[in-house]
């Protein structure tokens, strides 16, 4: 009997102990923003660790012989997204200037001769 099956349980386990903690660090709260912006700036270094654990974790998955299968590929697009939405909140897109246009300036307007 192999040990993959037990490896595979703990690095699932691993990748939600740090999903959970993840949870706590958005849970608890901050009263100065600069706090906020290093809990979130650990917060992606623990999402890090997270997608690492995850691509172990596929790579460890067997192939087959199981009835269920974990969906890698979703928790992917989730944690993406999720990543996604932290790093923009950080660094929120700036307006781009607008093409300015210069103006006409010339408002006088000739009459239609008949």
């Amino acid at each position: 009997m192999t040990n993959e099956p037990i490896a595979l349980a703990m690095r699932r386990r691993s990748v939600l102990a740090l999903a959970l903690s993840l949870i706590a660090c958005l849970s608890s709260s901050a009263s100065d923003e600069s706090i906020e912006r290093e809990r979130l700036a650990a917060i992606l270094r623990e999402f890090d660790a997270i997608e690492r654990l995850t691509r172990e974790s596929e790579s460890a998955a067997p192939a087959s012989g199981t009835r269920y299968h974990f969906d890698y590929a979703r928790l992917r697009a989730d944690l993406a997204r999720v990543r996604a939405g932290v790093e923009d909140y950080l660094v929120p897109p700036r307006a781009q200037p607008r093409d300015l246009q210069a103006l006409q300036a010339n408002y006088r307007r000739e009459a239609a001769t008949p």
